[in-house]
């Protein structure tokens, strides 16, 4: 069992910065992947940057050399620096955790914390 929960989101104005993190709880040994999701108003839920299985870091293009991913492991956290914000970012923004363990997997979403950019 793992628990997410957002915090950071708020409204700034196009070009600000805004950084969101996600607190992970429970079992986060067993976590294999977590990062964060975006759900844009008439759009559909998107991948914004994660550590994938593996270690390896994603990003969607659109917001590549804009955003940048962290993660603290001994504190169970994912940070998430937006800089350069523009009013297209504008949307909820979710943490989500992947993690295997006794031979399960399991999918976490955090509650989701809103980020307004305005223009």
């Amino acid at each position: 069992q793992v628990q997410l929960v957002e915090s950071g989101g708020g409204s700034v104005q196009a070009g600000g910065s805004l950084t969101l993190s996600c607190a992970a709880s429970g079992n986060t040994a067993a976590i294999s992947a977590i990062g964060w999701y975006r759900r844009i108003p008439g759009s559909k839920r998107e991948l914004v940057a994660d550590f994938a299985a593996g270690g390896k870091i994603r990003y969607a293009d659109s917001v590549k050399g804009r955003f940048t991913i962290s993660r603290d492991n001994a504190k169970n956290t994912v940070d998430l620096q937006m800089n350069s914000l523009k009013p297209e970012d504008t949307g909820v923004y979710y943490c989500n955790a992947d993690s295997y363990y006794g031979g399960k997997f399991n999918d976490y979403w955090g509650q989701g914390t809103q980020v307004t950019v305005s223009s």
